[in-house]
């Protein structure tokens, strides 16, 4: 398999705090990666090291073979870099359309001028975005009965998914989800998961997902990356990485491994 998005031996640091020594992993196309470990492992900050907000002291990103890791946020967003984030970061008073529209707005090709105006092609190019998000990406995450209510007032599920609407209309290459079922309950993390399959399947976007629900990662996830206090303590298919008694103990404790082995 083609390695669309590699991270290689990534140091992050914040005083003497070590949030990341030495990471490497690598999300192949077409498939889904899941980064998963305790909480402190590191694992956003590994998100936000990819995706441009935080500069690494040490390591390389690279984004279809191509060195990405000084690059600005924005111009990974623009190459196919779309994220979500742990927690729901919408713009409350407007509507779910025009969250989402700010999502395409990294594709839109319109010189400010014509912007300012409102004018011409950028009317045009404003109004085939609108068509394209509501054929492709509200009927596709079945919320198009909210589409003209304000993000506040629904509810938390339903804000993660407009969240993940608006990371779709960037017409990403690599999704990065971080933590999308956190705080759901049952039906709408499968109503996510279900999401998150059709991605992958139908579209062929390459998925590099962070989640604490372990049986949404057994269930989707091809390869999983395991990290603990900053490093890689595992690697492997979802069953290869449930068997390796490192991971037992940085999620259970020594006496869990122990009794596992016995």
């Amino acid at each position: 398999m083609t390695a669309l998005l590699e991270v290689d031996d990534l140091h992050l640091g914040f005083g003497g705090i070590k949030a990341l020594s030495g990471v490497s992993l690598q999300a192949e196309a077409g498939r889904i990666t899941a980064v998963i470990g305790p909480n402190g492992a590191g694992k956003t900050s590994l998100f936000n090291a990819i995706s441009g907000f935080y500069k690494p002291q040490q390591g390389q990103v690279r984004f279809e073979g191509r060195d990405i890791t000084r690059e600005s946020a924005h111009r990974r967003a623009g190459a196919g870099l779309a994220r979500t984030f742990q927690n729901v970061a919408l713009f409350r008073g407007m509507t779910v359309l025009d969250n989402i529209k700010l999502g395409g707005h990294t594709r839109l090709r319109t010189n400010p001028l014509n912007a300012l105006w409102y004018l011409g092609g950028a009317q045009r190019e404003e109004a085939e975005l609108r068509r394209e998000i509501e054929r492709d990406v509200i009927d596709f995450l079945e919320i198009d009965h909210v589409r003209h209510q304000p993000v506040a007032n629904l509810p938390y599920g339903l804000q993660k998914r407009v969240e993940l609407a608006r990371a779709l209309a960037m017409r990403p290459k690599v999704l990065m989800l971080d933590e999308p079922v956190a705080g759901m309950n049952r039906e709408e993390t499968e109503d996510m998961a279900r999401f998150i399959l059709d991605i992958q399947e139908e579209r062929g976007i390459t998925v590099l997902l962070i989640e604490h629900d372990m049986g949404l990662v057994m269930d989707i996830a091809n390869h999983v990356v395991v990290l603990n206090f900053g490093r890689v303590i595992g690697t492997g298919s979802p069953t290869e990485v449930r068997a390796n008694p490192e991971v037992v103990k940085a999620y259970l404790g020594e006496t869990a491994v122990t009794r596992v082995a016995a």
